[in-house]
């Protein structure tokens, strides 16, 4: 990452980031995904680094951060374990819609406990049956006195089970995005339960399982925003979740490409070295051509969303098909470069390329994201 129109601070910040990072992310990152664990003691570690409330103000104990300044942060974190900074994404999405949706009760409740990741917090939209059309979800939310009453299975959903915090949408009214609202559930409700962890493809780092909502009573006072509000609050959080996802690709694409260079560096046929051969110089240009502009439409993105620009949400679903296509198409190639030691385990590219690969596929497809910048662009002609 070029850091020369970096301000001094988030120069500092990539810094301090980074270290993080090689100290507590990168050694450990091969073993937490052989063995599946999910390192909740490394979480509040970087949480001390105010890292578990990104966007949240600073009157509510985050770190007060921009999106321009967020999107650096996780391209730096996801060169250590792109899995663990896709869930630090995640936990810092829903602390954010808590600080921008949530009363005055539920933050002062809720946000220092999630800035200090005591309690980790999980986004719960996607159904069995409602992945991309998320409008058409079935969970219902019924009004029952000054409660609500909460039934259905969401699906898919990072952290749960560990979580202690879910924000929920559940359907309070008729069908379409209108009719959806968005709650505040805790782990310790009763009736609520968890499916088995899924067996995965990559992100071993961390939990996915079924989030099962049988009766679930939550107090009214649990309602967050207003009755109608769910889906807006949904897609207002994906915003920045997708510009998170995105840098966690550009970081991990980052770490394959470095690896690929002292790789090169280090090895002969021959009787040269591997990085003198053109071709293979070539590749590494391309790979760094490719995610300089993808980090240049991340970043312009970012911006946009700093300044409430109207094209944001377009420019924040480009940003996140180019990031995400672009980093696992970088880290895929970068395998390639390391011949038959990109594939031993003990390497760590095969468990980038892992990892990246369902960044194609979370906080809405890349599909779905030409979907929406294709109605950005033809919207105006009816």
């Amino acid at each position: 990452m070029t850091t020369t129109s970096l301000t001094e601070d988030q120069q500092a910040l990539v810094e301090t980031t980074l270290d993080f990072a090689q100290d507590h992310l990168a050694p450990h990152a091969v073993d937490w995904d052989r063995d599946k664990r999910f390192p909740v003691d490394v979480l509040r570690k970087a949480a001390g680094l105010g890292l578990g409330g990104v966007y949240v103000r600073e009157e509510s104990g985050g770190s007060g951060l921009t999106r321009a300044d967020g999107v650096l942060v996780f391209e730096t974190l996801a060169t250590g374990c792109p899995a663990v900074a896709g869930y630090l994404s995640i936990h810092n999405m829903v602390a954010w819609m808590i600080d921008h949706y949530g009363d005055a009760a539920q933050r002062e409740r809720r946000l220092p406990r999630l800035c200090a990741m005591d309690d980790l917090a999980s986004y719960c939209l996607t159904e069995p049956g409602a992945g991309s059309d998320a409008a058409a979800l079935t969970t219902r939310a019924v009004r029952d006195g000054d409660a609500y009453v909460l039934t259905g299975v969401k699906q898919f959903i990072s952290g749960a089970g560990a979580s202690r915090l879910y924000v929920v949408m559940a359907r309070t009214g008729g069908e379409g995005p209108g009719g959806v609202s968005a709650f505040i559930v805790d782990k310790d409700d009763p009736g609520l339960s968890f499916g088995p962890n899924e067996r995965k493809m990559g992100w071993n780092a961390q939990p996915t399982r079924q989030v099962i909502l049988d009766h679930v009573r939550v107090p009214a006072d649990r309602l967050l925003g207003r009755e109608g509000q769910g889906f807006r609050i949904a897609m207002s959080g994906l915003n920045g979740g997708r510009l998170g996802i995105a840098a966690c690709s550009l970081g991990g694409a980052r770490s394959a490409l470095d690896r690929s260079l002292a790789h090169l560096a280090d090895r002969e046929a021959f009787g040269r070295r591997l990085l003198d051969a053109q071709a293979l110089r070539f590749r590494l240009a391309d790979m760094a051509t490719e995610l300089a502009a993808a980090r240049a439409l991340v970043q312009q993105a970012a911006r946009a969303l700093d300044a409430g620009d109207p094209q944001a949400p377009y420019l924040c679903a480009m940003a996140k098909r180019f990031a995400t296509d672009t980093g696992y198409s970088v880290a895929d190639r970068a395998l390639q470069l390391h011949g038959g030691y990109g594939y031993l385990s003990e390497y760590g590219i095969e468990k980038i390329v892992r990892d990246l690969r369902v960044h194609q596929i979370l906080e809405g497809t890349n599909e779905i994201m030409r979907v929406i910048v294709a109605r950005g662009l033809t919207e105006a002609f009816g």
